[in-house]
């Protein structure tokens, strides 16, 4: 996902599901107009989470983790996830549970 458009639709119509490291949300295919059955994940890491390298190195792990997971989706879906400042301090295995924990709860999985 690479549109601002497509980043706000989605944060405002899709489900959202919270936890202490990041937040997750997502909205299935028959919410959006137009979706082709593609899923797409897109991810906000603001600098409150910290420099430059750790944004990235906390980018890099989400994208890793949700790499595995994407296929679980619903075909067509869209996906925001938003790293919140804890997200700095946690281990891959932290943000792999919560990860499942926020995509369950906005109803994905």
């Amino acid at each position: 996902m690479r549109s601002g458009e497509d980043f706000r639709h989605t944060i405002r119509r899709g489900a959202r599901g919270a936890q202490p490291t990041l937040v997750t949300h997502v909205l299935l295919r028959s919410g959006h107009p137009g979706a082709d059955g593609h899923t797409s994940v897109g991810f906000v890491v603001s600098k409150a989470v910290g420099s430059a390298v750790e944004r990235n190195r906390v980018k890099r792990q989400l994208r890793h983790l949700m790499r595995d997971r994407v296929s679980s989706l619903p075909a067509g879906s869209r996906v925001v996830v938003r790293a919140l400042p804890a997200a700095q301090g946690a281990d891959s295995s932290t943000l792999a549970e919560h990860l499942d924990a926020a995509l369950s709860r906005a109803g994905a999985r």
